[in-house]
């Protein structure tokens, strides 16, 4: 009864380490919580060079669904901001998140708030 215990127990183990979870950024939804209209925005994994076009920019107040997939989950999004210019927000998390809702303040600077 112990030896099979002990064999059923293993297998559990096993099975459980077969599929290990797969971090990495998926389809989400971006909104403009910004209070200005978005243009230019693109995307970069965090503190790299290189800036990819993101697609259409949601309005403000909007909302759009963006078809992204990366294994890596910090990125960087920029827009230029109507009447304040360029605006990045810095080290975005995209893993597991189901929508990333942009934010801006002349004082406060730029954050996100995530929807998981």
């Amino acid at each position: 009864m112990v030896a099979r215990m002990r064999k059923l127990i293993i297998i559990a183990l096993l099975l459980g380490g077969a599929s290990p979870a797969l971090a990495g950024a998926d389809n989400f939804t971006l909104v403009n919580a910004t209070g200005a209209a978005l243009a230019d925005l693109s995307i970069r994994r965090s503190e790299t060079k290189e800036w990819k076009a993101l697609g259409p920019a949601p309005a403000p107040g909007g909302r759009a669904p963006v078809k992204f997939k990366d294994p890596d989950c910090a990125f960087d999004i920029r827009a230029r901001l109507a009447g304040t210019g360029e605006v990045t927000w810095t080290r975005v998390n995209l893993c597991d998140v189901k929508s990333v809702v942009l934010k801006h303040d002349r004082g406060a600077g730029a954050w996100v708030d995530y929807d998981q």
